[in-house]
């Protein structure tokens, strides 16, 4: 069970990494995910062939990496997770380095409903 949710979790950070990086770069590459997660490139290149299998990326013949329909629906669920999350903590005065890092963590467990919660709870507030 922990290694499906290790995996899991990993897939989901690779999906939101490319979702970060498209909205900067004009493309994104595999060694544009090395850099940002400071992995080495045969791990980057082994996710990207298991996103590729489970179609949530496709990879044109000059390497550049998108996002398919449901892939990027997971990046952004996880994105959006991601600032509030960050934004909530550091509103509680948690720094921001350690907001963004405990909310990297927090984004893979918090049930959809807690987080509904949670992100109601905000807005009204």
């Amino acid at each position: 069970m922990a290694g499906a949710y290790k995996s899991n979790e990993s897939l989901e950070n690779y999906l939101e990494t490319i979702l970060v990086l498209s909205k900067k770069l004009p493309v994104v590459r595999s060694v544009d995910i090395a850099t940002e997660l400071n992995f080495k490139k045969p791990s980057v290149s082994v996710a990207m062939k298991n996103l590729r299998e489970k179609q949530y990326i496709t990879v044109t013949d000059s390497g550049f990496i998108y996002l398919t329909d449901s892939g990027r629906q997971i990046a952004e669920m996880i994105y959006e997770r991601h600032e509030l999350l960050t934004d909530f903590l550091m509103s509680l005065g948690v720094s921001a380095e350690i907001a963004s890092e405990d909310a990297c963590r927090i984004e893979h467990v918090i049930s959809k409903e807690s987080f509904a919660a949670l992100k109601s709870h905000i807005q009204n507030h």
